[in-house]
C-alpha cells in the first residue's frame, strides 16, 4: 500500500508524490515512509486513479485543464492532456467502468465530461457553463458562480457543487449530451463545495465552504424531490476566525461523516442517527494548516490529512465503533499538499 499527494506548486512543491505505507516494529505499527516525486507537473491539486492510469489536474502556466499519465516499467509517462486557456479545474472525478472522467472549473464555471481510453488518450464529450442564477452575497460569491464538485449519484446521473450559486445542481449525460434534470438551492452564503451520499442513495449530505457548515437532505432520484433535514456546523460555535470547510467523506458503513476545516485546521466527526440526524463525535486537530483533504484506505482503518500551509501531512487510526480518529504520525513532509489517495 502507498499514498499519492499532489497539490499547489506555487512554493516547493513539483508534482505528484509517493509516500510508501508499512508495518514496522514487527507489525505492531503503521508509518507513511519518505515522500518521493513520481509525476512532474504544474499544480496537480485533484487526480484520480484507473489501475495504471493517473488523471490529474494540470495548472500549465497560462493554459490549464487534465493530463494522463501511465505506469510503465515503474515510472510514470504522460500520455495525453487536454488543455485551454486559463484557469485549470478544480476537480475531476471518475467512472472507471464507463471510462468516464468529470471536471469542474471554479474560475470558468464549466463542467466538462471526458472519455479516455486504456492508454489514456483523453476525448471531450460535452460541457456545459453555470451562469450567474443565484449569487451568494459573500465576497467569495458576488463574482459569478464557481462550480467546484462534479461526479456521479447513487443512480449514476451527474451532481455538481457550485459554490458561487449556493446550489446543488443535478445532470443526465444522455446521447453524449448534459441534460439539467434538478436543482436543490442551499441557504444563502452557504458556498456550497462537496457532496457525499448514504448508501441507501436516499440522503445526501453537502457540505457549505463559506459557512463551515453540513446540510443534510433527503431526496428522491426518481421525481427529484427534496427535503432539508438539517444543518450543522463543523466548527464550534465560539469559534470567530476565519474558517472555510473543504472535504467530505462518508464511511461505507453510512455511520459517520468527516469534514475538513481550514482555519480551525481540524477534521470534524459526526455519527449518523437513525433519523440521519448527526451527531457530533469528535474534532480532532490536522497538526498544520489548512487541511483541504483528507482520505482513508480501502479497508478505512486509516486516514491521512494533509496540510496545504505547512507542507505537512498526518496519519490517523480510526475506530469502525465511534468513528474517532487517533494520531499515530504527524509532521510527515509533503509539500503544498491537498489531494490524498492511497493506491496499491
Amino acid at each position: 500500500m502507498k499514498l499519492l499527494i499532489g497539490g499547489y506548486t506555487k512554493k516547493k512543491a513539483t508534482g505528484i508524490y509517493e509516500l510508501p505505507l508499512y508495518n514496522s516494529d514487527n507489525g505492531l505499527k503503521v508509518e507513511l515512509g519518505t515522500a518521493k516525486e513520481v509525476i512532474k507537473i504544474g499544480g496537480p491539486t485533484y487526480f484520480v486513479q484507473d489501475r495504471d492510469l493517473i488523471f490529474t489536474i494540470n495548472n500549465a502556466g497560462d493554459k490549464g485543464g487534465i493530463s494522463s499519465f501511465q505506469l510503465v516499467d515503474g515510472a510514470y509517462q504522460e500520455k495525453d492532456s487536454y488543455l485551454t486557456a486559463g484557469s485549470s479545474p478544480a476537480y475531476i472525478g471518475i467512472d472507471s467502468v464507463k471510462h468516464l472522467l468529470y471536471t469542474a472549473n471554479y474560475h470558468t464555471g464549466v463542467l466538462a465530461v471526458f472519455s479516455y481510453t486504456t492508454d489514456g488518450q483523453l476525448t471531450l464529450i460535452d460541457s456545459v457553463t453555470h451562469t450567474a442564477d443565484t449569487l451568494g452575497p459573500r465576497p467569495e460569491q458576488v463574482d459569478g458562480p464557481h462550480p467546484h464538485f462534479f461526479d456521479e449519484t447513487p443512480e449514476q446521473n451527474l451532481v455538481s457543487c457550485d459554490l458561487g450559486n449556493d446550489c446543488v445542481d443535478f445532470y443526465r449525460l444522455q446521447n453524449n449530451k448534459l441534460e439539467h434534470l434538478a436543482k436543490y438551492q442551499n441557504e444563502a452564503g452557504f458556498g456550497t463545495r462537496h457532496i457525499v451520499f448514504s448508501p441507501d442513495g436516499n440522503y445526501f449530505y453537502v457540505v457549505g465552504e463559506l459557512a463551515s457548515k453540513v446540510n443534510v437532505v433527503q431526496f428522491n432520484e426518481k421525481d427529484w424531490t427534496f427535503n432539508n433535514i438539517a444543518t450543522y456546523s463543523t466548527i464550534p460555535d465560539d469559534y470567530t476566525d476565519h474558517n472555510g470547510a473543504a472535504a467530505i467523506k462518508i464511511s461505507h458503513d453510512g455511520k459517520f461523516i468527516y469534514v475538513s476545516n481550514r482555519g480551525h485546521d481540524s477534521i470534524t466527526v459526526f455519527a449518523v442517527k437513525e433519523d440521519h440526524a448527526l451527531e457530533l463525535k469528535q474534532r480532532v486537530s490536522t497538526f498544520g494548516e489548512f487541511p483541504r483533504d483528507f482520505n482513508w484506505d480501502p479497508s478505512e482503518q486509516f486516514v491521512v490529512a494533509t496540510n496545504q500551509n505547512t507542507d505537512n501531512a498526518t496519519l490517523y487510526k480510526r475506530s469502525a465503533e465511534d468513528g474517532c480518529l487517533t494520531p499515530i504520525q504527524k509532521d510527515i513532509y509533503v509539500p503544498e499538499g491537498t489531494r490524498v489517495l492511497f493506491s496499491e
